[in-house]
């Protein structure tokens, strides 16, 4: 065998063969492998068609799984209280997706018959359906177009100006950032060693059946850093559960039992909600030996030097009314929805309550986390009960009075974000609802009031129409309403900027105080609009005095907790036991009632997601108008309904957010 030469050998089943090949003369290799090549080729075939076979039985097995899961939603589903008072909105985009359905059958068959109707006169006119589209046109072009044209215009300069207006927002809070701008304390600090030169201190922690929530926000009120003869803790109980009162009663027990100086109250006439219960707190006899009221709501857990970061700014400012803390979310990322309010309420805190706190020394009172001076509470005219936004109230009552603000971005206390939405479009509902209450209240007396016209401007333009109005109203109109609406009449077509490039831009700007969430810009942009449907319909009903702007829903809380707080609360549970075993002075029977009652099962209430109607209805139009749009070839256009259209199908189904069923 010559040295170059190369031995193949090939193996088969009852067979063996041996060629012998010249190094020299490759040819007989070649002819070889192409007798091999359409075998291994209709292997790769196979493979690749059984790749491919799985691939399309997988999807089809998820696209069922989804049509079952959907079928059995809407099957289980019932109209919540909200949709069946929103049923004049409703109605409204039922018949307008009737319309658009009507108008793209109309197209499609023009469209497929190439009706160039620029060269048809009237007598070559054939059919009902051709002299129907013939008609519409006419009409079209004479009547709507102009009406659209001039709504879409309006809408347009109010985005334009509201998108001016954050980024002037978003200027500010560069400027603060560049320049180091933020609240100091003034004058020297309290004694430590001499507790006297601590101001009193009222804690309130009002809440309503927060079975979840109740024992760790007592247990972090309980554990501020502050002469315990210089604080008071009021635990505002407002359940109408007897069970829950008799454990939150214990718990205000236990902790009294360690020497912290906290009361339980509860109402035996339980009106007025949240500031219902806090003006009947405020009416105790001994409220007047306090100075300032620290108010936490029933899912807020403050850290220890809360109070001593925030009294501080008071002394030796008299003027000032208000501390407020920031926010932060011990669940802002369980769910996608957890994450879009996230970005929501970073660029609120970070950006509008900073900037309207350092230039103005003022902003909207967030309800909890802040720190009250009790003699601007009292000046102004302490807590009402006319609308469901009792801390705007407040806090525009105080600010005609005269009162500065400030806002400490640096402190946070840890709370949490609804995880359903249903929680979070109730929750939503009564934000905006309650804003326009309070203008049409508040109108007069901002009018008349002593304030500069300067500040008279900023609260009326842009706290309240611009941010509390307009935005809602521009943002459903526009993108809810006209933009499907110009697909069937291109005479009134919204150009490209206002669908795409300012909108991203803006969500961009949003997203800025919250730098971790740039993967969710597009889902940001598509579900504020989405929201924009219940924003709207809570300003409507907040305008014009409806019925479902009086409701107060509690917002459902899980009381997670962070990894921090389990293993602080499993190191004092264990420094506190062996006192726990001297000082608690139950009976036998007392503890076998009360373990009875933390073992006694919550009454199970069978929950389910919902389905949304208007969200649903607002789905199928978009996505009628992106077909529409197909035979228009209108690219961007298309993408924008069809993603904005799928985003409202999500959610009509509920399938953002917590999942139940």
């Amino acid at each position: 065998m010559a040295p170059s030469s190369v031995v193949v050998t090939i193996e088969k089943p009852n067979n063996f063969s041996l060629v012998e090949i010249n190094g020299s003369d490759s040819s007989l290799l070649l002819e070889k492998q192409k007798a091999v090549s359409p075998k291994q080729f209709t292997w790769f075939l196979l493979l690749k068609a059984h790749r491919v076979v799985a691939g399309v039985s997988w999807m089809a097995m998820a696209f069922k799984t989804m049509v079952l899961s959907v079928k059995k939603r809407i099957a289980l589903s019932d109209v919540s209280e909200e949709e069946a008072k929103g049923r004049r909105l409703y109605r409204f985009i039922k018949a307008f997706l009737v319309f658009s359905i009507v108008a793209l059958v109309i197209e499609i068959v023009a469209h497929l018959k190439k009706w160039n109707l620029n060269l048809i006169q009237p007598w070559e006119v054939q059919g009902l359906v051709q002299w129907s589209y013939m008609a519409w046109l006419s009409f079209r072009v004479d009547y709507i177009a102009p009406l659209v044209l001039t709504m879409s215009k309006f809408c347009t300069v109010l985005f334009l100006i509201q998108s001016l207006d954050r980024l002037i927002l978003c200027l500010g809070c560069f400027w603060i950032k560049y320049k180091k701008l933020k609240p100091r304390i003034e004058g020297e600090a309290y004694d430590i060693e001499d507790g006297s030169t601590f101001p009193m201190v009222l804690v309130q922690i009002p809440m309503c059946n927060e079975r979840e929530v109740f024992a760790q926000s007592i247990a972090a009120a309980c554990q501020l850093d502050w002469p315990k003869d210089r604080i008071l803790i009021q635990v505002l109980d407002d359940s109408d559960d007897g069970n829950l009162q008799l454990l939150i009663k214990d718990e205000v027990s236990s902790w009294r039992e360690k020497g912290v100086n906290v009361i339980y109250r509860h109402r035996l006439i339980r009106t007025g909600y949240k500031a219902g219960n806090l003006k009947s707190a405020m009416a105790c006899d001994y409220v007047k030996d306090y100075e300032f009221v620290a108010m936490f709501d029933a899912d807020f857990q403050p850290n220890p030097d809360f109070l001593k970061q925030t009294i501080p700014h008071f002394k030796g400012d008299p003027e000032l009314g208000l501390v407020q803390a920031r926010w932060s979310f011990v669940n802002k990322d369980e769910n996608l929805l957890t994450r879009l309010q996230n970005i929501n309420l970073c660029f609120h805190f970070e950006v509008e309550q900073q900037v309207n706190g350092v230039f103005l020394n003022f902003f909207g009172f967030n309800g909890t986390a802040g720190v009250w001076r009790i003699e601007a509470l009292e000046a102004s005219g302490g807590w009402l009960e006319r609308t469901t936004v009792e801390d705007m109230d407040i806090a525009v009552r105080a600010h005609l009075n005269g009162w500065k603000f400030i806002f400490l971005n640096d402190v946070k206390v840890l709370c949490e974000l609804p995880e359903s939405y249903e929680a979070y479009k109730k929750q939503q509902h009564r934000w905006h609802s309650g804003p326009m209450q309070l203008f049409r209240l508040c109108l007069p007396a901002i009018m008349t009031s002593k304030i500069s016209m300067l500040k008279k401007a900023n609260l009326i333009f842009l706290f309240f129409l611009l941010r509390k109005l307009i935005l809602p109203f521009y943002s459903f109109t526009l993108f809810c309403i006209i933009l499907p609406l110009t697909m069937f009449i291109p005479e009134a077509e919204l150009p490209l900027w206002v669908i795409c490039y300012v909108p991203i831009f803006m969500s961009f700007l949003n997203i800025l105080p919250a730098p971790k969430s740039f993967p969710f810009l597009v889902p940001y942009l598509l579900f504020e609009n989405t929201m924009s449907v219940t924003k709207f319909n809570a300003m409507i009903s907040g305008l014009f005095q409806l019925g479902s702007a009086y409701e107060w829903v509690v917002t459902k809380k899980t009381g997670r907790s962070s990894e921090s707080d389990l293993l602080a609360l499993a190191e004092r549970e264990t420094k506190s036991s062996n006192e726990e075993k001297i000082h608690r002075r139950y009976s036998e029977s007392g503890l076998e009632m009360l373990n009875k009652l933390k073992q006694q099962e919550v009454p199970s209430v069978k929950k389910r997601n919902r389905l949304y109607r208007k969200e649903l209805a607002l789905a199928f139009l978009l996505l009628t108008a992106a077909a529409r749009s197909l035979l228009s070839a209108h690219g961007v256009h298309f993408y924008f309904l069809l993603f904005q259209g799928l985003t409202f199908l999500a959610v009509g189904l509920d399938l953002i957010g917590e999942q139940i069923s």
